[in-house]
């Protein structure tokens, strides 16, 4: 699994990187990145967050007890989620303005930018029955052991998008500004997008029928058992819109420096590639043992053995924590390298890409609890109880939202977006504390704290003394980012990253970190 995330987010940072040589980091890139972000954020809250949540352990109690093994229960699922997203997919393409209003705000100075952001809705927001069918045939092949294609079938996704932004590059000039940008380049966009999702979803369906799932319409949902997944699931939906308000909310504040700066690279496009690529190790790591783990724990809730789940969840926690811990440390160091090194090209130039850098920078230590939180939430999910999970989530949107709002008022738009990133990281460390004192009034009082705790300090005591000495050298190496060439950034995170890894990897074994040994080759 972990194999195939890796590749999948290999090609999906070259996407990402062809995307802003395509459209920059500003105002242009802005409508088309805000577009893309409407239809995932729909799906969760049609049905996404309950499918990846709370489903799994309705599916394995399914194939557990039911005499046909579960079948007619995920036939009926499958029929009711496709139903539901193909009505919520109708209404949201109908409604493309509605929603938009809600993200941006259609002033006279930026008319031209909304208007161009519904355009490019209506091509993508069809992506909502896509999202849905790639989850629900991921859970039905998650739920027999079946990981694997779940994880390798995106990378079909970004090779479509790789050539599409390719397409973009070497057919067209590229535009500067919203007004610049022409009605093919709109298409090639919008259709191009919404393709490459249809063939990650599709590509799911033959393993499904592989792993013996037999898939017919079936509308007879009265009755059986149905009902206790929609109940359970309506914690989720509101836990998926409490984080929905929060994001809508920066968005639109981040939105605002996009307007006040269009060509700064302040706003709302560099906020979401710093997101995207500091959540990578999470992606990599975390997602990867979460998928694993929940159809386990769920067995184990089930079957009252809190001591296996709570050993799974420690484990999970050590483990994700040897490359959790330091790539937040990396991040902190070489936020504008990275920047650079990746976004310097095409339509942004060096001294654009420097907002994304330093918001990257204010993201960084917030991985850590980002991830064990992500993780402990599993425990929840695990003993099929949604509502804890809501109750956590209106705390940490409720702190994003105060935070990110203080940095809108307080700040300049230069630094308000870096600072509502740093923002979303304090309020994760805060319901990580909220989660964690929950889970173990569940798990009996115990939550293995002490030996987690332990590790976690070690592992920051090496990432601390291995990110300044990288941070140091990488200094050394180029000051000036802004007015460089790609070489520059190259440089300097290759000197001070290499650095950083062998004295990481160096104090941790010195430390007798027990963990390191779980990494290839390490043990």
């Amino acid at each position: 699994m972990a194999a195939g995330t890796v590749v999948s987010r290999a090609t999906g940072l070259i996407r990402q990187v062809l995307q802003a040589a395509a459209l920059g980091t500003g105002l242009l890139a802005t409508t088309y990145n805000q577009a893309n972000t409407v239809p995932t954020s729909l799906y969760f809250l049609l049905i996404g967050g309950a499918l990846n949540s709370v489903l799994v352990p309705q599916l394995v109690r399914a194939r557990a007890e039911d005499p046909d093994g579960g079948a007619a229960f995920e036939q009926r699922l499958v029929t009711l989620v496709l139903c539901v997203l193909g009505v919520g997919t109708a209404l949201a393409t109908w409604a493309a303005p509605e929603i938009i209003s809600v993200y941006q705000r259609d002033s006279p100075a930026t008319h031209d930018a909304f208007e161009l952001t519904v355009v490019f809705a209506r091509f993508l927001l069809p992506q909502i029955f896509f999202y849905g069918v790639f989850s629900i045939f991921g859970q039905v092949l998650n739920a027999r052991d079946r990981f694997g294609a779940m994880m390798w079938t995106p990378v079909l996704n970004n090779l479509a998008l790789i050539a599409m932004f390719g397409l973009y590059l070497g057919m067209m000039t590229a535009p500067e500004q919203v007004s610049d940008i022409t009605g093919t380049q709109v298409r090639l966009l919008g259709v191009g997008t919404t393709l490459a999702l249809a063939l990650q979803a599709l590509a799911l369906i033959p393993y499904a029928h592989a792993a013996g799932f037999r898939f017919r319409l079936r509308f007879d949902w009265r009755g059986t058992g149905l009902r206790k997944s929609v109940n359970a699931a309506r914690w989720t939906l509101l836990f998926v819109l409490a984080n929905l308000v929060a994001s809508t909310v920066v968005t639109r504040l981040a939105s605002a420096a996009d307007a006040a700066l269009p060509h700064d690279g302040v706003g709302y496009t560099a906020y979401s590639y710093a997101q995207q690529i500091w959540m990578l190790p999470q992606s990599i790591v975390t997602v990867s043992l979460v998928t694993a783990l929940l159809p386990r724990m769920s067995r184990a809730a089930r079957e009252d053995r809190i001591d296996d789940l709570r050993a799974d969840l420690s484990r999970a926690l050590r483990v994700s924590g040897v490359i959790i811990v330091p790539a937040a440390f990396f991040f902190l160091a070489f936020g504008p390298q990275i920047a650079q090194l990746l976004f310097a090209h095409g339509a942004a130039d060096a001294a654009a890409t420097v907002p994304l850098g330093h918001m990257l920078q204010a993201f960084g230590l917030g991985l850590i609890p980002f991830s064990g939180q992500y993780l402990l939430l599993r425990g929840f999910y695990a003993f099929e109880d949604t509502r804890t999970p809501f109750r956590m989530a209106v705390w940490i949107s409720g702190v994003n939202i105060a935070l990110a709002a203080a940095c809108h008022l307080l700040l300049p738009p230069r630094w308000a977006v870096a600072g509502m990133a740093a923002a979303y990281a304090l309020s994760y460390a805060i319901g990580l504390l909220l989660t964690a004192l929950r889970l173990r009034r569940r798990t009996e009082g115990r939550l293995d704290g002490r030996r987690i705790c332990r590790t976690y300090a070690k592992l920051t005591a090496a990432a601390t003394a291995a990110g300044g000495a990288g941070w140091l050298i990488a200094r050394s190496c180029g000051q000036n980012l802004a007015s460089a060439s790609w070489t520059t950034p190259a440089l300097s995170l290759g000197a001070g990253g290499i650095a950083m890894v062998l004295l990481f990897l160096l104090f941790a074994r010195i430390s007798r970190i027990a963990e390191l040994r779980s990494l290839p080759g390490l043990g």
